[in-house]
């Protein structure tokens, strides 16, 4: 970000994951958005970061070449099944952050040996979402750290149904996907409106067939969501304990995967 200077009235894509750093630099403002409309899996009180959608982490597989799918994540690290997985690095994605704050929940204290072991099925580590999901499609791994809710991307884009999100029970970490007013807009209620605009149905119905996440207000849902697993438990860290443990967590990461 460029800090104090940059010309920009309002910030998109930031998550929940990085709203508290992002409050920390002073950047942000508190918006006037009325919020009642909200329909989250988690109840929403920040007042400076504003959601527009939300979805649940997933690892995407081909139902033709996956027959055994894992009903945990326990089991896909565990598992002597020979499977190959392709993530994304957490220090540059937010999706592989994402994983790196699911297994910190789910294991806790032994999360470097649960990466150690994610380690030996791990084909590659990607700077991005885009480049990890294009070997997925290359056959180059069985599964893909991605959404929930990718495989309706092929549905009704491509007419593909193979592929399909491995739900797991204990549960699926969720990223909300925000947006912000810069302190220094020199646009400040057209800033506001834009915000409460990203919030109307006019905005909202679009974004589970484009962006592919979940809608933030009570409308309909598009007819290929209903072809889709939706996991039935959320995960979540608060906001500041990822930002006081972020850094030593993926020291762990590092380590254990470097070790591997």
């Amino acid at each position: 970000m460029e800090g104090k200077n940059s010309p920009a009235d309002i910030v998109l894509g930031l998550d929940n994951n990085l709203i508290d750093l992002a409050k920390k630099t002073g950047l942000f403002t508190e918006s006037r958005i009325d919020r009642s409309q909200l329909k989250l899996p988690i109840k929403w009180d920040n007042n400076i970061f504003i959601p527009y959608d939300y979805g649940y982490f997933a690892f995407i597989y081909d139902k033709t070449r996956v027959t055994h799918v894992p009903k945990s994540l326990d089991e896909l690290i565990n598992s002597s099944q020979p499977w190959k997985i392709i993530y994304q690095d957490p220090r540059t994605s937010t999706p592989g952050l994402g994983l790196l704050l699911w297994i910190q929940k789910i294991y806790g204290k032994n999360s470097a040996q649960a990466w150690q072991k994610m380690a030996a099925k791990t084909v590659t580590v990607t700077k991005g979402w885009s480049e990890s999901y294009g070997l997925f499609l290359k056959g180059e791994s069985d599964f893909v750290l991605s959404y929930s809710s990718s495989p309706g991307f092929h549905l009704l884009n491509d007419k593909k149904n193979n592929y399909a999100a491995a739900i797991f029970s204990e549960g699926h970490y969720l990223q909300i996907e925000v947006a912000a007013q810069l302190a220094t807009s020199k646009q400040p209620k057209l800033a506001q409106q834009f915000i409460q605009f990203m919030l109307s149905p006019t905005v909202q119905k679009t974004l589970p067939t484009t962006n592919w996440m979940y809608p933030i207000i009570d409308i309909p849902l598009p007819k290929v969501y209903q072809q889709l697993a939706v996991p039935k438990k959320s995960l979540q860290f608060n906001a500041e304990d990822i930002t006081q443990h972020r850094n030593h967590w993926i020291y762990l990461w590092q380590n254990a995967v470097s070790h591997q």
